[in-house]
């Protein structure tokens, strides 16, 4: 965290309706605070010697080396030391990864935190607040649970859960997530229309030219606004705004920094004159079958100046344009709250608060977040299988997976919401740097940062316990089992028909006996008596709960499953000319050039774009989405065929896999697949 400027004193006006409107969104949609992380305060309050001084948290080098555990914090149910060690050495005697649950009431998960990095506070305090036992430095028996800071690579894990989703660091770049969004774009523009319109730089510079040149030729009273990112950077770093693609800044550093540059969207949503981007967190709790959670709060971050459209006077003033806070926190104006309703940043729930008492929607603004969400995360899948694939084969040793994802949300002046990033890492810091005098700085809690990360982390701890994980049902995989085409329009719902559901994000309360509801009714878990002192979980499903109005999206989620398919285990990282031609052997699309040149292996994303010739040259007739849909089916149909043959011939052939004359045709499903390093389209030559 970049050091910040000197706290100033929160604004007061308004706070009586500030609250009204608090209370009538309370009643409005049930944006109860105990979802939010306020149960933690009364917790503390509850147990004052467990909580003891908020800046004076344990760092990881005082929690004890996990060999010999020394005396747990005093939340913990074990209070005197010597016990607590016996019943630990107790705890680790059997080997295996249970290690050595025995009777129900002294049951207790184990994480390993010594990979936690910037989360580690904020993880502290929702295991002493789950009665978790933690290890800072890891230990030699397996644990339950592994968090890590930054990637999935951090270590080598062949058991437990692990909080990060291999190949996610690679996906959520600039650039990647443009391509992934745009292929999206290509099949169902509409659908797609919350990502602002990109290019990727260096390689499509000119294309980019010749577009805005185009555009301005037909329409000369166009003055648009883009802004640059570089594809690796992050908080901020080398984001800047352009109103030309002339600018010289543009052609300096794009081949040894790669880009994305994007539309800027000059009429945002202002608060108090100012422009203000949302963070909201996701939870990708599994990719097969895809399982997603949004928090019912989050974080909303200011700039310090008051907003302008861009102009040539002020397109370099960042703490006017960039609401990013590693930015603004060295803004003079930026203002330290404890506050959820002032400063420059807050929750996200007073800002709702405060648009319901202007009379906005906020069912509808919720709806529309969720679209957002879920569409982005199916545009990612395809490619986090790969991944997935490629680092944990099937059949072999290796931890399961799941990630707190960091969505940064722009709502437009007329409230619709624009994707602007996604983050892999997302902070989880609880506290800021405040400037005592030039050059000393001491750490202070921020309890707005707490109150809603402290619940996300606290929360998806709770939805992955491997003990309630043993009695959890999955949802099927209704992608893989219905085949199905695209529905008819009126068998769709838009994002602004999704109001009409009943979201347990935007109402937690039933409405006829306003109690609260359990967890077991908002997350299909059965209540635990060891959760009993726990607030409902902030964590609200909305997939596989809303499929069937998201599913005719998944047709590259389809095509990845075949391609993942020919892969192929003998250490290429990619699809093959070899694999690529038993691919279309097997499923015999007509209109496909007899000859096809393959220089290198082919990625996934150049296996769709040749998936999209092969449909576009068989189907022409059709929009896109159903050309691409059609041969799916058609590939589908003539795998399954082929997989039925193969059955037959294994049942005669009883000693061997397959019959001699089947070897050539049909390739076994990639048990260790290679690992698709290099994102972006491969360039096909046909001839």
């Amino acid at each position: 965290m970049r050091r910040g400027s000197p706290e100033r004193e929160p604004a007061t006006g308004g706070e009586t309706d500030a609250e009204a409107a608090k209370a009538q969104v309370e009643e409005l949609v049930g944006v109860d605070a105990g979802a939010a992380g306020e149960p933690e305060s009364s917790a503390r309050e509850e147990q004052p010697k467990a909580a003891g001084p908020a800046p004076a948290r344990p760092r990881a080098g005082e929690e004890g080396d996990s060999r010999a555990p020394r005396r747990p914090p005093p939340a913990l149910p074990q209070a005197q030391p010597r016990p607590a060690a016996r019943g630990q050495c107790e705890l680790e005697k059997p080997r295996g990864r249970s290690c050595g649950r025995s009777s129900g009431s002294q049951q207790q998960v184990t994480v390993d935190s010594s990979k936690a990095r910037t989360s580690l506070d904020a993880l502290k305090i929702s295991l002493r607040q789950l009665r978790w036992k933690e290890f800072p430095f890891g230990r030699r028996l397996p644990c339950d649970i592994y968090w890590h800071g930054v990637s999935f690579h951090d270590n080598d894990i062949l058991s437990g859960q692990v909080n990060k989703f291999p190949g996610m660091t690679e996906m959520v770049r600039k650039i990647t997530l443009s391509r992934a969004v745009r292929t999206m774009q290509n099949l169902f523009p509409e659908e797609y229309s919350f990502y602002p319109r990109s290019w990727i730089l260096p390689e499509e510079l000119q294309l980019f030219v010749a577009q805005v040149q185009m555009v301005k030729d037909g329409d000369p009273s166009w003055k648009p606004t883009f802004i640059v990112k570089p594809d690796g950077g992050c908080q901020g770093d080398g984001i800047y705004l352009i109103k030309d693609p002339s600018d010289i800044r543009l052609t300096g550093t794009l081949h040894s920094r790669p880009a994305v540059v994007q539309e800027y969207i000059s009429k945002p949503l202002l608060i108090d004159k100012l422009k203000f981007d949302i963070r909201l967190y996701v939870l990708l709790k599994s990719l097969d079958p895809l399982e997603i959670y949004i928090a019912k709060d989050g974080l909303s971050r200011f700039c310090t100046e008051p907003y302008q459209e861009p102009s040539s006077q002020n397109l370099h003033h960042v703490f006017m344009h960039l609401t990013n806070y590693s930015l603004n926190i060295h803004s003079g104006k930026f203002i330290h709250s404890d506050s959820a309703n002032t400063g420059s940043k807050r929750t996200f729930s007073s800002i709702l608060c405060r648009l319901s008492s202007k009379g906005v929607d906020i069912k509808k603004v919720w709806s529309d977040i969720i679209s957002l969400v879920i569409k982005t995360v199916i545009a990612l899948t395809p490619e986090l299988k790969v991944f997935y694939q490629s680092d944990i084969p099937t059949g072999r040793p290796g931890p399961t997976c799941f990630q707190i994802l960091g969505f940064d949300i722009l709502l437009m002046k007329n409230l619709k919401p624009m994707l602007l990033e996604v983050n892999a890492n997302p902070s989880m810091r609880i506290e800021h740097e405040h400037e005592l005098s030039p050059g000393v700085f001491e750490n202070v809690p921020s309890l707005v940062d707490e109150e809603v990360k402290v619940a996300v982390i606290r929360d998806t701890l709770r939805l992955m316990d491997p003990l309630k994980k043993k009695r959890d049902t999955h949802f099927p995989d209704i992608c893989t089992i219905r085949k199905h085409r695209i529905p008819p329009v009126s068998h769709r719902v838009s994002s602004s028909k999704l109001k009409l559901f009943t979201f347990s994000i935007v109402r937690s309360q039933h409405p006829s006996s306003g109690r609260d509801v359990s967890d077991k009714e908002l997350t299909g878990e059965p209540d635990a008596d060891q959760e009993a002192h726990l607030p409902s979980i902030c964590l609200k499903q909305v997939f596989p709960k809303y499929a069937k109005q998201f599913n005719y999206l998944r047709l590259v989620d389809r095509m990845a499953n075949l391609f993942i398919r020919f892969l192929g285990i003998k250490g290429t990282m990619k699809l093959g000319p070899t694999g690529f031609r038993t691919f279309i052997r097997s499923v015999r699309p007509a209109g496909f050039p007899d000859n096809i040149s393959l220089s290198t292996g082919m990625c996934l994303q150049a296996f769709v774009e040749a998936f999209f010739f092969l449909a576009q040259r068989k189907f022409k007739m059709l929009p896109l989405h159903e050309q691409v849909a059609s041969l799916i089916d058609l590939c589908e149909y003539h795998l399954s065929l082929l997989d039925e043959k193969r059955v037959v011939c294994s049942r005669s052939y009883p000693h061997q896999n397959s019959p001699p004359q089947e070897s050539n045709s049909t390739t076994k499903p990639a048990a260790g697949s290679p690992k698709p390093r290099m994102i972006g389209a491969n360039k096909l030559s046909y001839s």
